[in-house]
This record gives structure tokens, sequence and C-alpha cells, in this order.
């Protein structure tokens, strides 16, 4: 009697033992336990730690709440101004409901996966090249927006978006290379001919000052030679004025054709013939003939 009430206890601690191997379960701090119960969802979530299921009764799946990062495989499309482009990104999402990320969609990951790729390829389609590549802050909102409105129903919460690369064609870039290129061209003119207008001002003062004290051009052009002797070369500076330089210019052009002939030397009359009788001389000269004419009434 006694061996056979020691068998028996010995059983039962078996079956219990077997049965707390099929009962237990433990549910880590970041997840959480949805028990099926005859293939009911239980209105209770197992909570981390050490909990107990009825064995061949309840089926209990286990949800990770933790932040998901889920990249997004390139996807190629034409924005609306006509460019080709691949654009990559990546989701951060989490579980918030266990319980409807389970019931109601069949795999919550592969379901944001494919509504973030054909929200991508949307977002694409609506923006504009200078949209992708300097405003991403704004397209990474609208396309978290489109992301999170579905997967609000599964349980999901979209956290955030990240637009990665933007991939253009070759010729695509070498365009936007000679566009920067002549852009910045563009600022170097600007920029030197801004310093040209303002240095012509200072030198339009300097040349006034110069103008009003002709010793300061002699100094400067002292000034100069200091500088040019500083070198320890073989150049010498002869300082030569532009007046003179103008003289031997119009020195060897020769007289101007509009000028005045140069006047003739007088003649004494012969004998018997009146002074100051030379019609040519006179035409030759009116300055002359009237000096003679005043001489004239002068001597009557």
């Amino acid at each position: 009697m006694t061996q056979g009430l020691i068998v028996a206890g010995i059983a039962v601690l078996c079956v219990c033992a077997v049965y707390l191997v099929l009962a237990a379960r433990v549910v880590k701090q970041y997840e959480r336990g949805v028990v099926f119960r005859l293939g009911r969802v239980m209105d209770s979530v197992r909570t981390p730690g050490f909990t107990l299921i009825v064995p061949f009764v309840d089926r209990m799946r286990k949800v990770n709440l933790q932040i998901v990062t889920l990249p997004v495989p390139a996807q190629e499309g034409i924005t609306r101004d006509n460019v080709t482009v691949r654009v990559d990104a990546v989701v951060y999402f989490k579980v918030v409901d266990p319980t409807d990320a389970i019931v109601r969609v069949e795999d919550y990951r592969f379901a944001v996966s494919q509504m973030a790729q054909t929200s991508l390829r949307s977002i694409i389609g609506k923006s504009d090249l200078d949209d992708l590549l300097s405003n991403r802050e704004k397209l990474n909102q609208g396309l978290e927006l489109m992301i999170d409105s579905p997967a609000v129903g599964w349980g999901v919460h979209v956290d955030r978006v990240e637009i990665k690369d933007v991939s253009l064609p070759e010729t695509m870039k070498r365009s936007m290379a000679r566009q920067a290129e002549a852009a910045r061209d563009r600022r170097a003119r600007v920029i030197n001919a801004d310093a040209e207008f303002q240095a012509s001002k200072k030198l339009a003062e300097a040349a006034q000052q110069m103008a009003d004290t002709p010793s300061a051009l002699q100094l400067r052009l002292l000034q100069t030679v200091v500088a040019v002797a500083a070198e320890k070369n073989s150049t010498l500076v002869l300082p030569f004025p532009v007046e003179l330089l103008r003289f031997l210019e119009r020195a060897q052009q020769g007289p101007h054709p509009d000028a005045a002939p140069p006047e003739r030397a007088a003649v004494p009359p012969a004998p018997g013939q009146a002074p100051y009788a030379q019609a040519p001389y006179a035409a030759a000269s009116p300055a002359r003939a009237a000096a003679d004419a005043g001489n004239g009434g002068q001597a009557a």
C-alpha cells in the first residue's frame, strides 16, 4: 500500500512537471503575449514575466514592442519635372497594440514595407528634383503621414521616415555641375566688377587730390621707384611726364589741316612801287593785313 502511494505520488509529480513544462511561458520586458484560446483571442495581454497557459488549449504569440528599423529598397521613378531618379529610404516604426498587430494584418512588417515602397514611389512622382535634393524635411513628413495613416489600423505607429539617398543619371550630374560652375563664375564676375567700381571711385578721388596738390604726384612716383627697387632686379624706372609724350605726338603728326598757314616775311617795296601793295600777302595773312592797315593809318 505504501509503495502504491509512493508510485502514485511520483506519477502525479511527473504529470505536474510535464504540465508546467507545457504551460510555462516567459515574456521578456520588450514583448507582450497575445493568447488564443481555442482560436479566440483573449482580452488580456500577457505582461512581461512568468505566465502560464492551458496546454493544448491556449496558444500564445509574442509581439515585439521595440522600434523596428525597416530599410525601404531603392525605388525608381520620374519626378514632376521629368527626371528619372532612384530613391531609397528607411522607416522607423513600433507596435502599440499587440492584438491588432496579430489579428488585423497577417504580417505587419511586410505590410509596412509594401506601404513604404508604394508611398515612396508616389512621393517621387509628386515632387520636383530640387525638392528631393534640398527640401527633404517636408518630403519626410509627407511620406510619414502617407505610411502612418493605414498603419494605425494595424496597431503600428510610424515613428519616423527618412530619405537616405537620391541617385541621379550621369548626364544629369554633369548638367548640374555645369550649372553650379556657371553660377559660381557669375558670382565671381559680379564681385570683380563691384571691386573695379569701388576701386575706380577711390582712384578718381586720388586723382582729384593729386590734381589739387601736384607734389603728391611726385611723391607717388618716388614711392613707385622705391617699390620697384625693393625687388632687387635690374629694372630701371624713369618717370616720364604725360604732357611731354603728347607734345612729341603732336610734333610727329605735323600742323593740323584746318590751321592757318604761317606768316610770310615782309618784302621791302621796289623803287617806284607803293608800300604794302602785295595783294597775295594780304590775302594769305588776314591778321597781318589788318596790322599793316593799322600801321598805314598811323602813318597817314
